[in-house]
C-alpha cells in the first residue's frame, strides 16, 4: 500500500446501519488509487481501485446501471 495518511470518508448517504464501505480518496491524484474497506472491520483488509476504475463505478452508480435492491 502506501505510506501515507488515508483519509477514510463514508458517504453521506449511507444509513447507520453499519453496512457501509469507506473510501479514501487523498491517493486519487498522488498515486492514482482509491483505497476501499469495510467501515466494520477498519484494520481489515484494504482493496486499492484504480481511480479510473473507481470513476467509472460512481458513474455507473449515479447513471443507474446496477439497479436497485
Amino acid at each position: 500500500m502506501t505510506t501515507e495518511d488515508l483519509h477514510w470518508i463514508t458517504s453521506s448517504y449511507s444509513g447507520n446501519g453499519g453496512q457501509c464501505v469507506q473510501v479514501a480518496t487523498n491517493l486519487a491524484d498522488s498515486r492514482g488509487v482509491i483505497p476501499v474497506r469495510d467501515s466494520k472491520d477498519p484494520n481489515g483488509p484494504v482493496l486499492d481501485f484504480s481511480a479510473d476504475a473507481f470513476s467509472s463505478f460512481v458513474a455507473g452508480v449515479k447513471g443507474g446501471g446496477f439497479g436497485t435492491a
